[in-house]
């Protein structure tokens, strides 16, 4: 079941904030940060230009996904793999709030998210 457009507008400010505060402005051409929502699951994408390509091209790299389970109104969090799956940080318990989710990603001490 996707979220209620007043869910979406909460996730919206919360996950577009921590993008535009991610990375230093004088930074955002070489990095930057992007996020889709997907039904119950929030992906945060990290955007580079492409090493090679055609100039303006982008790469859009995973780097966390939250899945929100409404029965217990925990959001859940999940890092991308070297096999390209979304795998369950163990390491955290399912997080109350996004926010407290977004804390944990960037505190990680194993470098699931940001190496």
């Amino acid at each position: 079941m996707a979220f209620s457009n007043e869910e979406l507008g909460e996730i919206d400010s919360i996950i577009s904030e921590w993008c535009l505060n991610k990375v230093p402005v004088q930074l955002k051409s070489k990095i930057d940060y992007d996020y889709e929502i997907d039904g119950q699951a929030v992906s945060i994408f990290e955007v580079r230009p492409k090493w090679q390509g055609s100039l303006g091209e982008k790469s859009r790299y995973p780097v966390a996904r939250f899945k929100y389970v409404k029965t217990s109104e925990l959001w859940n969090i999940y890092w991308m793999r070297q096999t390209g799956k979304w795998q369950l940080y163990e390491p955290a318990e399912a997080e109350c709030s996004l926010e407290d989710a977004l804390t944990v990603i960037e505190t990680d001490q194993f470098g699931c998210f940001f190496g």
